[in-house]
């Protein structure tokens, strides 16, 4: 067979990452007398083989784009010759792997199987967990979710090692093939439902809690709750005489919410560190029959009632969910039997309190809640500090780390720590030198690493490109970087000026005329996390499902914020209302859209950007300022700034006769907005007299002003419009 000898390069991209896919330029393959998605070899220092993909068109024909582990797996180094030719793959009729204790102990074979699915490997090669893509109808969802049931986020970097393969040689991993850990029984396919339903099926009692390794004082972030928890759980056990002679129950049942990762059933552990915990975990127990379910708790709460203590039940949702079963009932008799019981307390955490059963909320429950949030850049700096403490580093800046993860939770941040770890422990090796952490070793995890928040939405390959590296657009630029890149660097400022950061920007202009590179160059600009729908992706044949579907797009933005919403195709999700024979679909979602945008609930660091080639097709009520009460308009606007003086008010409110509400609050914004403008790029010094002088002119001919269009707009040479809502 031929053969051809390449430049091996680094592969950086996200969906190839550790997945076992090199990627050549198609005159390569054409060269080889191969098709993509076949099997090639490839000789390093040693020999090992992947599947072959088609490499980006920017890519030389001479080089070939390998990620990390399969460098590795080559004995090969970045920019090292490569010997690549196509060779002959079997069909694996068994494959043994080893791994890490938590790996071998939480994984099952079936699960091990759709996680190498479609791979080809060789005795010897490091082999990831993240499942290759395979194609039209198929997915990865079904191992991804059994992966992080049963690992958790770790599972990402989990490395394996391939211990023997049958026959002799590469092979590919098929769907009957026996998979199995080292040292264990293979199982074949034909018991794969058997395998997957061992996988589900808990152990016969409540597992036991786990050895608390996190204080209370390494609770970045969540101090506060700490706290109350560590108050409430003192009252219940230790002085309940003293609650019974006020009147009041030592019962106790809380309730901690909170995104997924956040470190909910850590915060219980550490409080609960010097007590009696019995764990229970929600998903384990929710996949077992009704009778299972109910079982385990019955158990769980008698163990609790004799020995005492905190019965402590994670996810909760996954066993009590909002759509109710008959045997919810039973389960909830027996919660509140345990927490009426004297010297017993109850504490349940999820990640999705609208999904839970609403009697669990009930007085004789969890009539107590405490909310976790996701840490801010400050917060994920002190966590990244506390996972490192112990670990050997050199020349580490925790800051820029901290900027770059959005979104980031503290299980994310230990998943990075780990693949930061493992790349560093393989530089070592190489250069048989003590390990330590370096810089380079965070940045590139985070390569590999996706936050939990955003593990449902499309992700934005934001890169390096920013604003800065945009030509012309001047006025675009500069709006974008007002209404998204200052409330975000500057918060106390708009506090002090009073001005209210806008909620949304809409790019329209003709199709290819860069929307998406200006967003994505914000992105990167701002360190923002990115999540990314176009607009009909959101609708739904089922009636509620596309208003859900806004609801928890908006829900991942908060959980994740500072963060971006960007709504391609606008206009096919907000058409103009009263136009549409879809049974009211498309006016609900709008309404649920301006709900989302200007309700009870405010949006806090998080910007929303359409883009659309067709703006006078969206609904306008999409496009209005935020509306304010009818009463004493005029007056409040300039009420919370630092110069609004009443002579100014009286004579900017008599100036708008016959304008809209949202008219009248813009007038003050807009000198406000200006003099904005002098404290971010001239301090603060000399801004007031700067306003004072800003505002006399502002008022003078306002009638006239009042009747502009009250947006902001710029036009670039590009085409692009922002204008900011």
């Amino acid at each position: 067979m031929s053969s051809l000898t390449l430049t091996a390069r680094l592969n950086t991209s996200a969906v190839d990452s550790r997945r076992g896919v090199v990627r050549l330029h198609p005159e390569a393959i054409a060269a080889l007398g191969i098709r993509e998605w076949d099997a090639i070899s490839l000789t390093g220092s040693r020999t090992t083989a992947a599947v072959v993909g088609v490499a980006p068109r920017s890519v030389p024909a001479g080089t070939a784009l390998l990620d990390d582990v399969t460098l590795s797996n080559a004995g090969l180094r970045e920019d090292a010759s490569v010997i690549v030719a196509a060779v002959t793959v079997y069909g694996a009729r068994s494959i043994t792997v080893s791994g890490s204790s938590i790996a071998t102990q939480s994984v099952s074979s079936a699960t091990l199987r759709m996680a190498l699915l479609g791979k080809v490997m060789t005795v010897g090669d490091t082999v990831s967990l993240l499942p290759r893509d395979l194609g039209p109808g198929t997915s990865t969802s079904e191992a991804t979710s059994a992966l992080t049931r049963s690992v958790g986020i770790t599972w990402t970097s989990e490395l394996l090692t391939v211990t023997a393969v049958d026959p002799d040689g590469p092979v590919s991993v098929q769907p009957n093939s026996l998979v199995s850990w080292q040292g264990s029984t293979a199982t074949s396919a034909t018991s794969a439902t058997a395998a997957r339903q061992t996988e589900l099926a808990p152990a016969a009692g409540p597992a036991p809690a786990a050895s608390t390794v996190i204080s209370v004082e390494d609770l970045k972030g969540s101090q506060a709750q700490a706290t109350r928890l560590t108050e409430w759980l003192k009252l219940a056990l230790d002085e309940p005489e003293l609650l019974k002679t006020l009147g009041a129950q030592p019962n106790l049942g809380v309730l901690i919410s909170g995104p997924a990762g956040v470190g909910k059933a850590t915060l219980a552990r550490a409080v609960c560190a010097a007590r009696t915990l019995i764990e229970l975990d929600g998903p384990e127990a929710g996949a077992t029959s009704a009778d299972g379910r109910l079982d385990m708790i019955r158990e769980a709460v008698s163990r609790v009632r004799q020995s005492g203590g905190v019965l402590l039940i994670s996810d909760i949702d996954a066993l009590l969910p909002a759509a109710a079963e008959p045997v919810a009932t039973l389960i909830l008799a027996e919660l509140r039997t345990a927490v009426a019981t004297s010297g017993v307390a109850f504490i349940a955490t999820t990640a999705h309190p609208d999904a839970l059963d609403a009697r669990l909320r009930g007085p004789e429950l969890c009539d107590r809640e405490l909310g976790l949030s996701l840490p801010d850049a400050a917060t994920r700096k002190s966590l990244l500090e506390v996972l490192l403490a112990k670990v050997p580093s050199q020349n580490l800046q925790l800051d820029e780390i901290a900027s770059r993860t959005p979104g980031f939770v503290v299980a994310d941040l230990a998943a990075l720590v780990r693949e930061a770890a493992l790349r560093a422990a393989a530089r070592a090796s190489e250069k048989a030198s003590a390990p330590a952490l370096a810089q380079e070793d965070l940045i590139g995890a985070l390569s590999v690493i996706r936050p939990l928040s955003r593990s449902t939405t499309e992700e934005v390959a934001v890169g390096s490109i920013t604003l800065d590296d945009v030509g012309d657009m001047v006025a675009t630029k500069q709006a974008l970087t007002e209404a998204v890149l200052w409330p975000l660097q500057h918060p106390d400022t708009f506090q002090r000026l009073g001005v209210d950061p806008p909620r949304g920007v809409l790019l329209y202009g003709p199709p290819g005329c860069g929307k998406t590179f200006v967003v994505r160059a914000l992105a990167s600009s701002g360190r923002l996390s990115v999540h990314a729908v176009k607009g009909a992706e959101l609708m739904d044949k089922w009636v509620g499902s596309s208003e859900q579907a806004v609801r928890d797009l908006f829900r991942r933005a908060r959980d994740s914020a500072p963060s971006l919403v960007f709504l391609d195709e606008v206009d096919a999700l907000a058409p103009r209302r009263g136009q549409s024979f879809d049974s009211g679909v498309t006016d609900r979602v709008v309404a649920a859209l301006l709900t989302e945008l200007d309700g009870v609930e405010p949006l806090r660091d998080v910007v929303v950007l359409g883009a659309t080639n067709r703006p006078e097709l969206i609904d306008p009520a999409l496009l209005r300022p935020r509306p304010d009460g009818a009463a004493g308009i005029r007056r409040a606007p300039g009420c919370s700034g630092p110069h609004g003086h009443p002579q100014d008010r009286g004579s900017l409110g008599s100036a708008g006769c016959g304008c809209r509400s949202e008219c009248a609050r813009r007038r003050p914004r807009r000198f406000f907005r200006r003099g904005l403008r002098s404290v971010v790029t001239r301090g603060r010094h000399g801004c007031d007299a700067a306003i004072h002088r800003r505002r006399r002119r502002h008022l003078r001919g306002y009638p006239h002003r009042a009747l502009r269009r009250a947006s902001v707009a710029g036009s670039g040479a590009g085409g692009i419009t922002a204008r900011v809502c």
